[in-house]
């Protein structure tokens, strides 16, 4: 998820660059959107992570 943030990224920094300032937007928003919703679910992996018991070796 990580990575197609990025790839969004790109996209609105090489349409920013050429002038297409539509696209820019638009592909800037969604980085954005996807980057956060990435965010959350690494947050929330890790919070269960931390809290997830282990159980001593027997």
């Amino acid at each position: 998820m990580l990575g197609w943030a990025l790839s969004f990224l790109v996209i609105a920094l090489i349409a920013a660059a050429l002038g297409m300032s539509g696209v820019a937007i638009v592909s800037m928003e969604i980085a954005k959107i996807i980057f956060f919703v990435f965010l959350v679910l690494f947050l929330i992996a890790a919070l269960v992570h931390a809290l997830q018991g282990r159980t001593p070796p027997a």
